[in-house]
């Protein structure tokens, strides 16, 4: 698939994969529909191309808006090709630490908005025949590691949905569905995630800062989509590797989180009940 001409739409695009995503797009030729919160920085995304961009800033988790934003963005060209799934927020945080409103704006954020964009834009994809369906959930979505228990929780309900998707979809009515899977990405997600009391955490993890470069992985990701592959992994290292031990030597993946959890505990020990962490913590995954 090229993107020249096609009408995609990007949540979470004022930054990060999705900035990338989005640049690369409106160079490829593509109509993007750019979404978040953050009208000034999509301005900044859209005068790229600001004849084949749309900026259409919206909270995702208002639900009673979103029927009129589908509208809007469906009635921009009169379609959309491809919805990609993105916006969402990390954590960094012990369970016992970790309030229940934290895991409650975490599944809001990063599986059921999601889920509810898609849920208004599939009919109108059903009815026309046509549409493809992304969404960027992490290695995380896959594996269980420390620090990341309100995040995991998310991100693998975000790969279970979206597989169930593609099995009544893609036959029924051609439409693709790509789950995608990022490990460390060099973005501000650790800066912007939250801690176990919900404030931002405001500071960048080593693995984030030596991750893959952000362009690098949205060409990556846009080539998946491009190809309509089903699963798109962005990881190297540990990480890339994660995924294939998880297939082939579960046991053993689950001994390397084990460690790294009881490291993690004793760190917690030493410092006293609700910590920050700086370390190069939780080395599987950094997302």
């Amino acid at each position: 698939m090229a993107f020249e001409g096609k009408v995609v739409w990007v949540t979470g695009a004022s930054s990060g994969i999705g900035e990338a995503l989005s640049r690369q797009l409106l160079d490829r030729g593509a109509y993007v529909i750019l979404s978040g919160r953050q009208t000034v920085a999509l301005g900044r995304v859209a005068a790229n191309a600001p004849q084949r961009a749309l900026v259409l800033p919206f909270e995702a988790t208002n639900w009673d808006a979103l029927p009129d934003v589908v509208d809007e963005a469906w009635n921009w060209h009169g379609a959309i090709d491809i919805l990609v799934n993105n916006a969402g927020i990390s954590q960094r945080s012990l369970a016992v630490d970790t309030q229940l409103p934290v895991y409650r704006a975490l599944m809001e954020v990063d599986y059921l908005a999601p889920v509810a964009l898609t849920q208004l834009v599939l009919p109108r994809m059903i009815e026309r025949g046509f549409g493809h369906i992304a969404a960027v959930s992490s290695v995380a979505g896959k594996i269980g590691v420390p620090l990341r228990t309100g995040y995991c929780g998310a991100k693998h309900a975000v790969v279970g949905y979206f597989s169930a998707l593609r099995a009544e979809i893609e036959s029924a009515h051609g439409i693709a569905v790509t789950v995608i899977l990022p490990g460390s990405v060099k973005t501000p997600i650790a800066i912007n995630a939250v801690e176990g009391n919900g404030e931002r955490r405001g500071r960048s993890d080593p693995n984030i800062e030596r991750g893959i470069d952000v362009n690098i992985a949205a060409g990556s990701i846009l080539e998946g989509i491009a190809e309509q592959r089903r699963e798109v992994v962005v990881a190297d290292g540990m990480e890339g590797a994660a995924l294939q031990i998880m297939r082939d030597h579960p046991e053993k993946l689950y001994e390397i989180t084990r460690q790294e959890g009881a490291r993690l505990a004793n760190m917690r020990n030493d410092a006293g009940p609700g910590m920050s962490l700086d370390s190069d913590h939780a080395r599987l995954v950094q997302p």
